[in-house]
C-alpha cells in the first residue's frame, strides 16, 4: 500500500514537473521566438534581445544616462531624456520597431491611424494588460478595472462607471472645495510666516489624497488617509521589485521587498476589509438606509444590483476596485496640477489670463459646476499641461489572439506600446512649436482627440475618472489662482522622470504671494 501512495505521489510530481517545464520552455523559448519570426517577416524588426532578460540592461543603460543629471534649463523637449531607447531604435529600426522587456516582446507603435483602430470597440476583448503588467500591480492595485481583461473588464467597468455620472460627480464637489479650502489656508499661513518658498507637489499630493479619502470613504476618511499613506509606500516598492519580474520565479522569493510588499498590502486590506463590513453591516441591520453617498457606497449598491442578476463580485474585486480608484484618484491628478503649476510659474501671461477669467466669471467667490463649463482659458491650459506632461505616459495592450491591424497581422502574445509622451511631442502631428506651451492650440479643432491626444487614454478602455479628475483640477486651480499669484522659485531643478507615472524628480519649488481681492 505504502509503495502505491508513493508511486502515486511520483506521478503526481511528475506530471507536475512536466507541466512547469512546458510553460516556462513556452514562455521563454518558442513563444518569443515564433512572435520574432511573424514580426521580422514583416519587416518588423528591433534590438537583439538577450535570454531572460531582453533588451532590459541596454534600456536601463540608456534611461539611466539621460536622466542621472538635470535638464540644463526649463524647457519641455523631454522624449529623448524619458524615452532614448525609442528615439535611439526608431532612427535604426523605423517607426516599427520590436523590443523585449524579459521574454516579453513589445512592438511600438505611433502611426496614429492604427492607435485609433487599436483602442476602438472592435479590439477591445482582443487586447488587455499581459500578465508582466499584471503581476507588476498584483500587490498594489490588483486585478481592479485598470488591470482587468476581457469579460471581467466589462462587468467591472459597468459597476464602476455609474459612480461618475453627471449627478453623482456633482455631489462630491463639496469635499473638493472643503479640502481645498483648508490647503489655501495652510498656505496663507505659511506666506504670513513670511516663508514664501514651497514645493507644491506635496500639497498637490495631500490635497488630492484628502480628497479621494473623503470621496471614496466618507465617515471613514481617517482609515482613508492610512490606505493613502500604505499605497503610497506600495507603490514605491512595487515600482523597485518589479524590475526582477523577467527571473523564473522571482515573484516567490522571499526577498526583502517581497515580505514589506506582502506586509504592507494585508495592512492595506485589513483596513479596507474593517471598513466595508461596517458599511454592509450598517445597512443590513438597518442602521443605515443605503451604503452611503460616497464612491464605496455606490460600488456596493451597484455589486449587490449586480449580484439580483446572477453576476458575481466578490471581496477581493471589490478591495481591487477600492485601491484601484484611489491610486487613479490620487495619483494622476496630483501629477496633472503640479505639472500645471510649474507650466503657469513660468508662463506669467497665462497665469494672469486664467486669474482674470475666474475672478470674472467666479466674482471671487467659490466655482459652481456650471461656473467650471465657462473655464474656457483654465480647459485649454489643462489641456496643455497634459499633453506636455501626460501621467500616465506609456499606453499598453497585449493581443490576446492573433487579429489583424493595419497592413500588419499582430501575433497573440506580442504587446503593443503606445508612447504617448512621443506622440504628445511629435512634430510631425503638432507642428515646429511642439515642445512650447501654448494652451490656444486647443482653442481650434486641428488636434484629434483620441489619436493625438490620448491623456486618459481613448475608446471603450479610457479612463472613467477622467471627468472626476478634470472636475478636481479646475476647483483647486480657480480657487488656488484667485488667492495666490506664483513664480518658479531658482531652487527649482527641471528633472522630470517616469516612475510608472510622469513626475518631477525634486518636486515643484515655486513663491507665492497673496493676491488682493
Amino acid at each position: 500500500m505504502a509503495m502505491v501512495w508513493l508511486l502515486g505521489l511520483l506521478v503526481l510530481f511528475l506530471s507536475l514537473f512536466i507541466r512547469v517545464a512546458f510553460v516556462t520552455i513556452s514562455c521563454y523559448w518558442t513563444t518569443p521566438r515564433r512572435i520574432k519570426k511573424i514580426m521580422k517577416e514583416q519587416g518588423v524588426c528591433g534590438p537583439k534581445p538577450r535570454f531572460l532578460v531582453g533588451n532590459l540592461i541596454e534600456l536601463g543603460s540608456l534611461v539611466t544616462s539621460t536622466t542621472s543629471s538635470d535638464m540644463d534649463s526649463i524647457h519641455h523637449d523631454i522624449v529623448g531624456r524619458l524615452l532614448p531607447h525609442y528615439i535611439a531604435w526608431s532612427k535604426i529600426y523605423g517607426k516599427r520597431f520590436v523590443y523585449w522587456v524579459g521574454s516579453e516582446p513589445r512592438m511600438c507603435l505611433t502611426e496614429t491611424e492604427m492607435i485609433k483602430e487599436l483602442l476602438s470597440a472592435k479590439y477591445s476583448n482582443l487586447s488587455g494588460k499581459s500578465w508582466l503588467q499584471q503581476q507588476n500591480s498584483k500587490n498594489f492595485i490588483g486585478r481592479g478595472l485598470l488591470m482587468a481583461n476581457g469579460d471581467d473588464w466589462n462587468h467591472q467597468r459597468h459597476i464602476v462607471a455609474p459612480a461618475f455620472i453627471a449627478d453623482n460627480l456633482r455631489s462630491h464637489m463639496g469635499y473638493m472645495v472643503e479640502c481645498t479650502k483648508q490647503m489655501l489656508q495652510s498656505l496663507h499661513a505659511v506666506v504670513e510666516s513670511g516663508n514664501t518658498e514651497i514645493e507644491i507637489g506635496e500639497y498637490m499630493t495631500r490635497l488630492t489624497g484628502d480628497i479621494i479619502s473623503r470621496t471614496e470613504f466618507d465617515s471613514s476618511f481617517e482609515k482613508g488617509k492610512q490606505i493613502f499613506h500604505l499605497l503610497t509606500s506600495l507603490q514605491h516598492l512595487c515600482a523597485q521589485s518589479s524590475r526582477h519580474l523577467c527571473f523564473p520565479g522571482s515573484r516567490f522569493f522571499p526577498s526583502k521587498f517581497n515580505r514589506e510588499i506582502k506586509s504592507l498590502k494585508m495592512e492595506v486590506e485589513r483596513l479596507l476589509m474593517e471598513i466595508i463590513q461596517c458599511r454592509k453591516d450598517s445597512a443590513e441591520i438597518g442602521r443605515s438606509t443605503s451604503y452611503g453617498n460616497d464612491l464605496l457606497g455606490m460600488l456596493l449598491a451597484e455589486t449587490q444590483k449586480k449580484k439580483t442578476k446572477g453576476l458575481s463580485f466578490n471581496l477581493q474585486m471589490l478591495m481591487d476596485e477600492c485601491k484601484t480608484l484611489f491610486f487613479a484618484g490620487l495619483e494622476t491628478t496630483s501629477l496633472l496640477l503640479t505639472w500645471t503649476v510649474m507650466l503657469l510659474a513660468t508662463n506669467p501671461s497665462w497665469q494672469d489670463k486664467v486669474r482674470a477669467e475666474v475672478l470674472q466669471v467666479c466674482n471671487g467667490r467659490t466655482p459652481s459646476a456650471d461656473q467650471l463649463s465657462k473655464l474656457t482659458l483654465l480647459n485649454l491650459v489643462l489641456n496643455e499641461s497634459l499633453r506636455l506632461y501626460p501621467p500616465a505616459s506609456l499606453l499598453p495592450r497585449m493581443a490576446f489572439e492573433d487579429f489583424k491591424l493595419g497592413d500588419l497581422h499582430i501575433p497573440k502574445g506580442l504587446s503593443i506600446w503606445i508612447p504617448v509622451v512621443a506622440i504628445h511631442h511629435s512634430e510631425e502631428l503638432w507642428g515646429a512649436d511642439v515642445n512650447e506651451f501654448r494652451p490656444e492650440r486647443f482653442a481650434g479643432k486641428a488636434f484629434a482627440p483620441g489619436r493625438h491626444f490620448m491623456p486618459f487614454s481613448a475608446g471603450p478602455r479610457n479612463c472613467v475618472g477622467q471627468a472626476f479628475a478634470m472636475m478636481e483640477a479646475k476647483i483647486i486651480l480657480a480657487m488656488l489662482i484667485s488667492q495666490f499669484s506664483f513664480t518658479i522659485s531658482k531652487n527649482y531643478r527641471h528633472a522630470p522622470v517616469i516612475v510608472l507615472t510622469l513626475k518631477p524628480k525634486y518636486g515643484v519649488q515655486i513663491c507665492l504671494k497673496s493676491v488682493t481681492p
